[in-house]
């Protein structure tokens, strides 16, 4: 099979699933909620705990943090059509409150493209490089799903981390969540 992104031709995914913007507005806010209690059980930990090194995520709970941080950026510049940006070095040692800071402009910054952005965009084609330097397009909907799986999969490796560790994991499970907005919890 041929790498047609090495050709710089982009691999394109054809034809969207229907996507609904209050959906992905739903799944953000999920997201966001689920981001914070991870950050929450995060914030007690020591760095010695934080920098333990793990066979999962990127290596340690750290790195995965930064790098779920790192993904929420990223993903709204290339929404915004910025095609080359580059992957944030995942290295620095910033500490649970620099990281909750940095995620809260990031979801800010999110929410302003959000709030110009109708259903009809969502099928709007849109090419990115990743990080390894590979060109692709997709639609923007499909994009944004992608953002919301993505911290899914790494806030499930944290989790597995902060129980590894001797912390306190938090109930991240979607129906939890939405059984606690409906009975006001």
């Amino acid at each position: 099979m041929e790498n047609r992104a090495a050709a710089d031709e982009p691999l394109e995914l054809k034809g969207s699933i229907m996507i609904q913007l209050e959906t992905i507005r739903a799944f953000f806010r999920y997201d966001d909620w689920a981001n914070d209690r991870v950050l929450l059980a995060a914030g007690p930990l020591t760095d010695e705990q934080l920098d333990r090194s793990f066979e999962m995520g990127r290596g340690s709970l750290r790195k995965t943090l930064v790098h779920i941080l790192c993904a929420e950026q990223v993903w709204v510049q290339r929404w915004q059509g910025h095609a080359e940006t580059p992957w944030p070095d995942e290295g620095e040692r910033a500490g649970v409150a620099a990281i909750v800071e940095r995620l809260r402009e990031a979801q800010r910054v999110r929410e302003v493209f959000l709030s110009d952005v109708r259903d009809d965009a969502l099928d709007r084609e849109i090419e990115y490089r990743d990080s390894f330097g590979g060109l692709f397009s997709a639609a923007l909907g499909d994009m944004m799903l992608q953002l919301c799986n993505h911290s899914t999969h790494h806030r499930a490796q944290a989790v597995n981390m902060i129980r590894r560790i001797g912390g306190s994991p938090p109930e991240l499970d979607y129906m939890y969540w939405r059984l606690r907005r409906t009975h006001g919890d």
